[in-house]
């Protein structure tokens, strides 16, 4: 858990995963880091940009589920850079953090598109559990238990049952599960699990992908059932 009061931060992780892509926009180094540094312990990929421009060449690049984004940086502030994502259709999920503690600056962010606002200082446990719901609320749920036949995903506790079984996966396999799981429907392409599972300096081996699939399929299959994960050739995978 991380304690952010001003530009102090204390570190108390207890390795927990999910397999979410964040942006952090904020033009403070030191807590732009220890932002990532939490998050990146949480199991989230991470980019993180300086000031609003830097932060909108990102989301023109790339998906994310949730931005984190300070009000008051250089540049562009976090009212513009809220103003400009949303005329460009760009509809992820923001959360707010900032100083401003008036009425009129969490009215103002909130009524021009932003979808959480946080006031700092704040207990990181508190904003974790906002993106969180922000994420649910992004794949139209509201429990943190994911079903799928015999399948249980609990994403409170990051742990998989399959017929009431305790499956034991690694924390890229639980992500890549929980993804394609909260994806269920939709084919998803090899490149957009790398995009979800990596942030944007990560460097990776081609087949990271065919080897996850397979790790998870062999450890869903042990278990006295079929696996779930289909695959549609030249286009991706998908659960159905």
């Amino acid at each position: 858990m991380f304690l952010l009061y001003g530009t102090t931060c204390r570190v108390l992780c207890d390795n927990r995963s999910v397999c979410m892509k964040l942006l952090v926009i904020e033009d403070s180094k030191r807590l732009r880091d220890a932002l990532r540094q939490g998050f990146e312990q949480e199991g989230y990929a991470v980019d993180i940009a300086e000031d609003g421009e830097e932060g909108i060449r990102f989301c023109a690049s790339y998906q994310y589920e949730v931005i984190v984004l300070d009000l008051m940086m250089p540049k562009l502030d976090g009212y513009g850079t809220i103003k400009q994502l949303r005329q460009s259709g760009n509809d992820t999920h923001i959360l707010v953090l900032s100083a401003k503690d008036q009425l009129l600056d969490r009215t103002s962010a909130l009524d021009m598109g932003a979808d959480d606002f946080l006031l700092k200082p704040f207990a990181f446990e508190e904003l974790l559990a906002r993106v969180r719901a922000l994420v649910r609320r992004k794949y139209g749920t509201k429990s943190s238990q994911l079903v799928v036949d015999d399948l249980t995903l609990d994403t409170s506790t990051k742990t998989v049952l399959r017929d009431g079984k305790v499956l034991p996966l690694s924390a890229f396999e639980y992500n890549c599960l929980e993804y394609l799981v909260m994806q269920r429907g939709r084919i998803t392409t090899k490149e957009q699990i790398i995009d979800h599972l990596h942030n944007a300096n990560d460097e990776f081996q081609s087949n990271v992908v065919e080897v996850l699939i397979y790790s998870l399929r062999k450890k869903l299959e042990i278990e006295g059932a079929d696996s779930i994960i289909k695959t549609k050739r030249g286009h991706g995978y998908y659960i159905a």
